[in-house]
């Protein structure tokens, strides 16, 4: 027999002293650990398995909060198991999709782990996407039904056409037409335990389609604990605390802490919509010491009036995790300074998952940064001929770990060198190893015959007293080949203008660097996590 690697065996301890110190291992009666290991062992990783085990553990604590109450750890697994038989009544199966577009509230909650229990795969569908693009998802993914909240049933008519249709929250006075909820399908039903599936069930998560049709991620559950440990190593994260998920759980921020607080046992605390000053008030009342979000949600939250954020406590919280698009450095060191060193800004993708974690310490040490790796996953930078690049240097960002996806469900992968995957962004590391992100590795310009990155540019305009927002991106230019266009976002109570713009940027970069365009409008578009669409911008009238 091969001799253990002591590498390996150093890393598995690690991992269960991480956990120990977070309160997922802790003692407890021999009879709940015993049903929890066994629900571990029958369905594997899984959400199935999470709140089987948590029922068992404990069953009369509070596992969700939402706009309609509480529901104990019991309510979400035998919630889940009457619904799962009800889809398995309408055809699903294992192997079978089924589309879920829901907001924040427990209807995503028992609809992703019902799927999931059959063995089925619960796709993920934005819900700031148009129909077109909902119905080129459906016929590429071809869902045996589709669970969605009443509001997003005009732009899902052609989605759902043919397919069975299922209401997950709906107002009180909403016409539900012919579709059933799955109150509807819950209620009455058979709340006994389940078998296994042949097949665990997976979760596709849609990319943000920001540049085009979004594609599906394909991803499985991890084999092991060892990136939940990596993860709880650089936040203090611990188990049954309450968590207030802000960030969509569509997405893979918010999926990727909805997963980790069903490891966690914790309290999830849920608003369909964000609202930045209800955010604050929930975070507050239910003493959530972790509260995720994406860079816009602490923006639109340090916009509020002093008045509004000196009145919630919330002393009790210690990690904000943020991650999904980039976090200005302007951004993290007012939320700090009101708040507390408090903030981790991850870096990451849908299809990598996630790649650096930058603790408060590399925030305030290095503003704009984007971490370090955690224990188990491996960055590198290379150029476009595939050599790795010097410290310093700007390159294509590849990832390695435990988490990255299997590849898109209509067919491709990303670009990979050496085993690792391209994160599609390029940045540089500093000289302590923390990341940088420069942009999108196809966001550079050429101007002139130099490289320019528009991230550097709208990091410096971030950090203007009159600025509120900014997103800098390349247009044709017949002279230069391509020009800088700057769009901004302006303080309700500053004025601007761009020949303003044009002095700051040349002033703190070279002067190549400042945008030849400079245009004002009133909000910039985003999607669902805050990513803007330059797509939009780019394409637009002005700039042909």
């Amino acid at each position: 027999m091969k001799p253990p690697n002591p590498a390996q065996v150093g890393g598995k301890l690690q991992t269960l002293a991480t956990l120990a110190r977070a309160g997922i291992i802790r003692p407890q009666r021999p009879d709940r650990l015993l049903t929890a290991a066994v629900a571990l062992v029958r369905w594997g990783a899984t959400p199935a398995a999470g709140y089987t085990a948590a029922a068992a553990r404990y069953p009369d604590e509070v596992a969700l909060i939402d706009e309609s109450g509480t529901l104990t750890f019991r309510d979400v697994h035998e919630r889940s198991n009457a619904l799962a038989r009800a889809l398995a009544a309408e055809g699903v199966g294992p192997g079978a999709r089924v589309a879920i577009m829901c907001r924040n509230h427990r209807g995503w909650v028992d609809a992703y782990v019902a799927v999931n229990k059959l063995g089925a795969a619960a796709l993920f569908m934005n819900t700031a996407f148009s129909g077109p693009q909902l119905a080129d998802v459906a016929e590429r993914e071809d869902p045996a039904a589709i669970v969605f909240d009443d509001e997003f049933g005009a732009v899902l008519e052609a989605a759902s056409a043919g397919r069975k249709r299922f209401i997950a929250w709906h107002e009180p006075d909403g016409d539900r037409g012919s579709d059933r909820t799955l109150d509807d399908l819950i209620a009455g039903g058979d709340t006994s335990d389940l078998e296994p599936p042949p097949e665990q069930g997976k979760a596709l998560i849609l990319t943000s389609g920001t540049t085009g049709t979004p594609k599906g991620a394909s991803r499985k559950q991890p084999q092991s604990l060892d990136p939940v440990a990596a993860l709880l190593e650089r936040i203090p994260l611990k188990a049954r605390e309450r968590t207030m998920i802000a960030a969509p759980m569509f997405h893979s921020w918010g999926f990727a802490h909805f997963t980790l607080a069903m490891g966690l046992c914790s309290t999830i605390v849920l608003k369909r919509k964000f609202d930045p000053e209800a955010t604050l008030s929930l975070t507050a009342q239910h003493e959530c010491t972790a509260l995720i979000v994406v860079p816009v949600m602490l923006q639109r939250i340090l916009e509020l009036d002093d008045e509004i954020l000196q009145r919630y406590d919330l002393s009790n919280l210690k990690a904000v995790p943020v991650s999904g698009s980039a976090l200005p450095a302007a951004i993290s060191g007012r939320w700090m300074d009101l708040f507390g060193d408090n903030l981790y800004n991850l870096y990451g993708s849908t299809e990598v998952a996630w790649a650096t974690i930058a603790t408060p310490e590399d925030l305030r040490a290095a503003p704009g940064t984007a971490g370090r790796p955690p224990r188990g996953t491996t960055v590198r930078l290379f150029d476009e001929d595939g050599n790795e690049v010097a410290q310093g240097e700007t390159g294509r960002i590849f990832v390695a770990n435990d988490l990255a996806f299997e590849g898109y469900t209509g067919g491709g992968n990303k670009d990979a060198i050496e085993g690792l995957l391209s994160s599609g962004d390029v940045g540089h590391f500093d000289a302590g190893g923390r990341l940088f992100i420069d942009g999108r590795d196809d966001d550079m310009i050429v101007s002139g015959g130099e490289n320019v990155f528009p991230g550097e540019v709208e990091e410096l305009l971030a950090g203007h007293e009159a600025v509120a927002e900014a997103a800098v991106f390349g247009v044709d230019d017949d002279q230069f080949g391509q020009r800088l266009k700057a769009v901004i976002v302006t303080r309700d109570d500053k004025e601007l203008t761009a020949d303003e713009v044009k002095r700051y940027v040349k002033s703190n970069l070279a002067a190549f660097k400042a945008p030849r365009d400079v245009e004002f409008v009133a909000e910039l578009p985003r999607t669902s996590t805050g990513k803007v669409l330059k797509r939009e911008l780019r394409d637009g009238p002005e700039n042909g």
